[in-house]
């Protein structure tokens, strides 16, 4: 297993930890649909890396469509399971913001990351990784310095952005595997 000692781990939400709603938001806790091995994986993570935080863009705030207590619910939800499961996550960070808001804390701009360095003082960017399944995350992960992970089937991302894009895999879990199989 590599050494991941002092490593933070960033994390997307939707289309990483869940299944992504094409088209629409995620609204209410029983939308929230876990990915298959996401448990697995943040337990494997939580024995590595000394800090998981997830960063996710949350605009169904913004366009009224869900309030911050509706997200809170969602994301106490799967917090607890998380934790039933023998992982951690120690903290989720989300802009409400609208796309065309042009806000520094909405990805891929780096807003959310230094929110968790300000908070988790021993946050290094360049001993951390990002996960996530779009160009927006692996954007925001290299403006800010660390290594990419896609993950997901958008094959158009590494092909068409191969200095975005450090690694890929099909899941969390597949790239959960590969850790410990390093």
């Amino acid at each position: 297993m590599q050494s991941f000692a002092g490593y933070t781990l960033f994390l997307d939400r939707d289309g990483v930890l869940n299944q992504r709603i094409v088209d629409d938001y995620v609204l209410k806790p029983e939308q929230f649909v876990v990915i298959d091995g996401v448990f697995e994986a943040l337990k494997v993570f939580s024995s590595i890396f000394e800090c998981i935080v997830v960063v996710t863009n949350q605009q169904g705030i913004g366009k009224g469509l869900m309030t911050e207590d509706d997200l809170y619910a969602i994301h106490t939800m799967f917090l607890n399971k998380v934790s039933e499961c023998g992982g951690r996550i120690d903290k989720i960070y989300f802009c409400p913001d609208l796309a065309s808001a042009c806000s520094f804390n909405r990805k891929p701009n780096i807003g959310m990351a230094l929110q968790a360095k300000k908070d988790f003082a021993n946050i290094r960017f360049n001993r951390s990784l990002m996960v996530g399944d779009s160009l927006s995350d692996m954007k925001f992960g290299k403006h800010a310095g660390m290594t990419t992970v896609l993950v997901g089937n958008d094959y158009d991302v590494p092909r068409k952005y191969p200095h975005l894009v450090d690694y890929c895999y099909s899941t969390l879990h597949e790239f959960a595997k590969s850790i410990v199989n390093l």
